[in-house]
């Protein structure tokens, strides 16, 4: 019989990020923390806002990932929101700042065009001047450079509701790409074209793609670090209608791979039981029909042995604190706001990565 090479066992370091709008500069902050406790990450996937985030880790211009994402999210604050209103204040007159007058280095309304049609456009805004702020900050050239991490990131079908899923191995990234991912139409942001889909935000299917990245990347073990930007948890329960959709909106959005870390433990315990069988058989004494039935099994041994399901190694889940209840609190650019919330993710990261990878 003969021999089987398996392939050599590998470790991914994964950091996953998920959509959020403006909360996406709490990852900002995560990110900085990584690179602050020299973590060497080799995939980075995100969706919507964490599809940017991961876009400007992975392909940034001056080589500093950190420096560049925090230069990305304070250009995209707004500075029109005074600073010194209460959280709750400023969250409402920020959200409704930029629901009114949009953003200018991400998203513009179109009612604020002469010749807008409520009911003949399926979208509100417009979101060309988030490609413009992109290519400041990111060369899409790189994206393949072998020392930057390989980049995942995901989004939806208009036409199919299947998910569309773009490979830095295999795909060649424009902006485009990017901002598919980025289209969420509960906010009135439109599809973009790619080839011939047309594609909306990838939340819509999945807010933490981290099953996407393990479909990716089949054969090495993964350490992941999850940015999670909705709370799993509230005590309180909702005393509005305002704070019941915030609530359902968390839940919808919020971290859900405890399935597919079960599934990946699972698996791996099905595999060990399979080699253990193999390995028995390989040293029985078969007659010639039963060693010729074991030979045509090889081959779907191999794949099932040696090209085995991922195995989750650790998990790392760095979750956002909530101190109000607000539906808009995504939609708050204020400068105030977005300081914050990088400097909430720096502080939560550096606490929950101290043992990361030492297990």
């Amino acid at each position: 019989m003969p021999e089987i090479k398996k392939e050599k066992s590998c470790e991914e370091n994964v950091l996953v990020l998920q959509g959020g709008g403006s909360l996406g500069a709490y990852e900002c902050g995560v990110y900085k923390a990584i690179q602050e406790c020299g973590i060497k990450l080799d995939v980075v996937a995100g969706t919507s806002i964490g599809a940017i985030n991961a876009t400007i880790i992975a392909a940034n211009k001056s080589g500093n990932p950190a420096k560049d994402l925090e230069e990305f999210w304070l250009n995209m604050a707004e500075g029109v929101t005074p600073s010194y209103l209460p959280e709750k204040m400023r969250e409402l007159s920020s959200s409704m700042y930029a629901a009114m007058w949009g953003n200018p280095n991400a998203f513009l309304p179109l009612w604020l065009k002469p010749s807008f049609n409520f009911s003949s456009s399926p979208y509100l805004y417009d979101i060309s001047p988030l490609k413009k702020t992109l290519e400041k900050y990111v060369d899409y050239a790189k994206i393949k450079d072998a020392s930057r991490p390989r980049l995942v990131i995901t989004s939806t079908d208009v036409q199919n509701g299947k998910s569309s899923i773009f490979d830095s191995k295999y795909d060649t990234f424009t902006s485009d790409h990017v901002l598919a991912s980025a289209g969420y139409p509960f906010y009135g942001i439109s599809w973009t074209k790619v080839g011939s889909r047309y594609l909306w935000d990838g939340t819509l299917l999945n807010n933490t793609p981290l099953r996407e990245v393990i479909d990716a990347s089949p054969v090495c073990d993964k350490r992941v670090i999850i940015a999670n930007l909705f709370p799993r948890q509230q005590e309180d329960l909702p005393r509005t209608m305002s704070e019941a959709w915030h609530r359902a909106r968390d839940i919808m959005h919020t971290d859900k791979t405890d399935q597919a870390i079960r599934m990946s433990k699972i698996i791996s315990r099905y595999l060990l039981v399979i080699k253990k069988m193999h390995d028995i058989l390989e040293n029985v004494s078969l007659d010639e029909t039963n060693k010729k039935k074991l030979e045509e099994l090889e081959s779907e041994y191999h794949k099932l042995a040696c090209q085995r399901g991922t195995i989750i190694k650790e998990i790392i889940r760095i979750e956002r604190k909530e101190e109000s209840h607000y539906l808009f609190e995504d939609a708050d650019f204020s400068l105030g706001t977005i300081k914050k919330l990088i400097r909430n993710g720096h502080q939560d990261a550096k606490s929950a990565l101290e043992n990361f990878g030492k297990k």
